[in-house]
């Protein structure tokens, strides 16, 4: 008989909490440069949009994000708040427009002061900083609601995967299925992603993503847009 954790099991709650689209924090507004790239016609079906999705995952959350993510929860644990602070900086400094940087500003504002309506004293101030993001807030989430390292990292990207096939479902436009079936293979790439991301050594984190800087700063002049970014 297959035994159940019950640890991980307690876990699930908060960290689907966490990612919950249902949340006031304003990710239905942004596509990550996505609009652009199916104004330009890069982006055109569920093949194209899975390829755009999977790589951008592949090749920025997973070689940023996810790394700076588990230095950051180390750091809020061991209430290091100079490495967060540090950890914050280099993501600010890696977003690449404009625009990106304010999506990444707006959710990471917007998650300190629900954090802090929640009671999560140390996200209060974090509203107000320069280095404020939404990694950063929501490593500081997992830290105070007991949410493993693993799992904020899992929910991280899922949560990153939704609301871009969110987004393709409403712009290309794609049926609910084709929409299901890039999130259901998205979510079985997670396993992947996330391991890889614990190997990347410190002097290695970072992204280059070409048409994604350039599809976000094409976005920016972009004459009609249903999205922010």
């Amino acid at each position: 008989m297959r035994t159940t954790n019950v640890q991980n099991l307690a876990q699930l709650p908060p960290i689907l909490q966490l990612v919950s689209p249902t949340l006031p924090l304003g990710a239905y507004a942004y596509s990550t440069g996505l609009e652009y790239a199916v104004y330009a016609g890069w982006v055109s079906d569920a093949a194209t949009a899975h390829n755009w999705i999977v790589d951008i995952g592949a090749h920025n959350l997973c070689h940023l994000d996810l790394p700076v993510m588990q230095r950051m929860y180390k750091s809020w644990a061991n209430d290091d708040l100079e490495r967060v602070i540090y950890w914050s900086q280099i993501l600010v400094a890696s977003r690449e427009t404009s625009e990106l940087l304010d999506e990444d500003r707006a959710m990471g504002i917007a998650l300190a002061r629900l954090l802090t309506d929640l009671g999560i004293e140390r996200a209060q101030s974090w509203s107000e900083k320069v280095e404020v993001n939404w990694a950063a807030m929501f490593s500081l989430a997992s830290v105070a609601w007991s949410i493993g390292e693993e799992e904020m990292l899992f929910g991280y990207l899922w949560a990153w995967c939704e609301h871009q096939v969110a987004a393709a479902v409403k712009l290309i436009p794609l049926g609910q299925t084709s929409g299901q079936k890039i999130l259901l293979d998205c979510c079985s790439r997670l396993p992947r992603l996330v391991n890889h991301s614990r190997m990347i050594k410190e002097q290695d984190i970072g992204q280059t993503s070409p048409a994604l800087a350039i599809a976000s700063a094409l976005h920016e002049q972009q004459y009609t847009r249903l999205f922010r970014s």
